[in-house]
């Protein structure tokens, strides 16, 4: 039996909100849960769910308990993180000029 959906670390297809992975939750995600499973990926490799603020905690014991869970950091989707780092009034800087 399954129990998550696979989380995406984006946003989905034309701007809809990335959402909780939990099975049949289709709330919009406010939290990344990094973990990684040190069997068969390297240590600094980050694997990532989303999750709702609900979930949160389900989602963290289910990765703690299994001895894969790594940090819980705030989910800023992709266009909102690029927004914030570019200065105003003007496009981001990719040092390619």
């Amino acid at each position: 039996m399954s129990l998550l959906f696979p989380g995406s670390s984006s946003a989905g297809p034309e701007g809809a909100p990335a959402i909780c992975s939990r099975k049949a939750c289709r709330a919009e995600a406010s939290w990344q849960l990094l973990w990684n499973n040190p069997r068969i990926h390297t240590p600094e490799r980050r694997k990532v769910w989303l999750s709702c603020t609900e979930h949160r905690g389900w989602l963290e014991d289910y990765l703690q308990t299994r001895g894969l869970w790594k940090e819980t950091v705030p989910f800023v989707p992709e266009a909102t993180a690029a927004e914030a780092t570019t200065p105003a009034g003007g496009p981001a800087q990719d040092g390619n000029s």
